[in-house]
């Protein structure tokens, strides 16, 4: 393990100031498992110092897909950056902070199966390149109504539409506490407003360093979850809810740095796009069906990648059109982006982010040039037309993904084999529960027949 720098030395430091001044009574030591759920340890304030020299332990075997029962003991390795304060427990009384982990090994290592490590470990080596990578996901959800007994329902107690505002959108004031919340713990909100669905809504927060993002969607995750009940409502990311409307995504906004220049802008180009912007868009697209059990990973997602519903069905890239797999926003100097259209927020954020970061990578170091811009609405071309131009389908199910998923030497390279091997046996188990369960649907359909 290597030893603290001087800059991680002084912010924990000034961890233990702020607890000791604000008088922060419990600390949750958080941390993500291999399916994107987050876990978490809470300890005393007196336990502080012990926590910041990564003395916390906790039984990996109880952690699904961690470690087996004899070797499970893991240690918890806080992040100082990640400190906050949660404004609804400091409400109550009684306040409460978080820091967010890594899982070690009782060596010191990182250990094998914690996401955020498998994060980090891509990052250093996109580092080793000369780049940095800055991530804006653009995460949505749905407020549905909940019973007497708090017991969730798919009732939306909205019939607004996108941008709508009061009285249509009647979950205003909801999403207001979530974004003052969340500006309380420290992020920087752009937008916030009304999807298209009823009871579908968006928070933009703004973009930073991908490591950063990814901690941000953990935040922010549980703040949608914590506000929405305080209302007497139930928050879901799940890709699609509802059948006929549309789902719920996580687009992920990407550009690579380099000496503080967007190195995806290029003034010269015709469409103001760099050579590493063509090469990164060409890996996303070789790379995307690889990635897709990672980023879509639930029998849902691919519910929700439908024609119709601006979800991509086919592996293509554009300007303005959102019918692609990868679309390029308008903005142009530092705003220059490229948008990944296929996420959604069911995915495990730091494996999601490190799959598409190397699919990306490896379009720079192999210098994939991607196909010819697509600028047609997708759904509307047929079968030839796409064969013809070489565009791909995206995966039509999580049976067809984890397949993908299974053959690609370079999954295997980013999530190591632990990861890995592990992901496909629980998806796969998933998609065998699915597949044999009989669904409402088939009794409408076949029990008169």
């Amino acid at each position: 393990m290597e030893p603290d720098s001087d800059q991680t030395k002084e912010m924990k430091k000034e961890v233990k100031k702020i607890v000791e001044k604000e008088n922060v009574r419990f600390i949750r030591l958080q941390f993500t498992d291999i399916f994107g759920q987050l876990k978490n340890v809470s300890i005393n304030s007196k336990q502080l110092d012990n926590a910041l020299d990564n003395q916390i332990m906790f039984d990996g075997s109880s952690i699904k897909g961690f470690a087996r029962v004899e070797e499970s003991d893991m240690f918890l390795a806080p992040d100082p950056s990640t400190f906050t304060i949660f404004p609804w427990r400091s409400r109550k009384g009684t306040k409460t902070a978080r820091l967010i982990c890594d899982v070690h090994t009782p060596e010191g290592e990182a250990f094998e199966g914690c996401p955020r490590s498998v994060m980090k470990k891509v990052l250093k080596e996109l580092k080793s390149m000369g780049y940095e990578l800055f991530m804006g996901p653009e995460v949505e959800f749905f407020l549905f109504e909940t019973d007497e007994n708090g017991v969730r329902s798919t009732r939306t107690h909205d019939k607004a539409g996108y941008f709508d505002l009061a009285p249509y959108d009647l979950g205003e004031d909801a999403r207001r506490d979530i974004c003052l919340t969340l500006e309380e713990m420290g992020f920087e909100i752009e937008a916030s407003h009304h999807e298209v669905a009823p009871g579908q809504h968006e928070v933009d927060f703004k973009y930073s360093d991908a490591l950063t993002a990814a901690d941000n969607v953990s935040t922010f995750k549980l703040v949608v979850k914590t506000i929405a009940k305080e209302h007497g409502l139930h928050a879901t990311f799940m890709p699609k809810p509802l059948a006929d409307e549309n789902g719920n995504c996580m687009h992920l906004n990407q550009s690579l740095f380099k000496d503080g220049e967007n190195t995806f802008h290029c003034p010269e180009d015709e469409k103001g796009l760099s050579q590493d912007a063509y090469y990164y868009i060409g890996g996303l697209l070789k790379h995307a069906r690889e990635f897709s059990a990672i980023t879509n990973p639930t029998v849902n997602s691919y519910k929700r990648l439908m024609p119709g519903f601006e979800a991509p069905t086919h592996i293509a890239w554009a300007e303005g059109n959102r019918s692609p797999l990868v679309r390029i926003p308008a903005s142009r100097g530092e705003g220059t982006r490229i948008e990944l259209r296929n996420p959604d927020a069911m995915a495990n954020h730091y494996l999601a982010f490190a799959a598409v970061l190397k699919a990306g990578m490896e379009g720079i170091k192999n210098k994939i040039s991607p196909p010819e811009c697509c600028s047609e609405n997708m759904y509307d071309l047929d079968g030839k037309t796409q064969k013809n131009r070489g565009i791909m389908k995206f995966p039509e199910n999580l049976n067809e993904a984890l397949q993908e998923l299974k053959n690609s030497s370079l999954m295997k390279e980013t999530l190591g084999e632990h990861i890995l091997n592990i992901y496909l046996t629980v998806k796969g188990w998933e998609w065998k529960q699915y597949s044999k369960a009989v669904h409402q649907w088939e009794l409408n359909r076949y029990m008169d027949l």
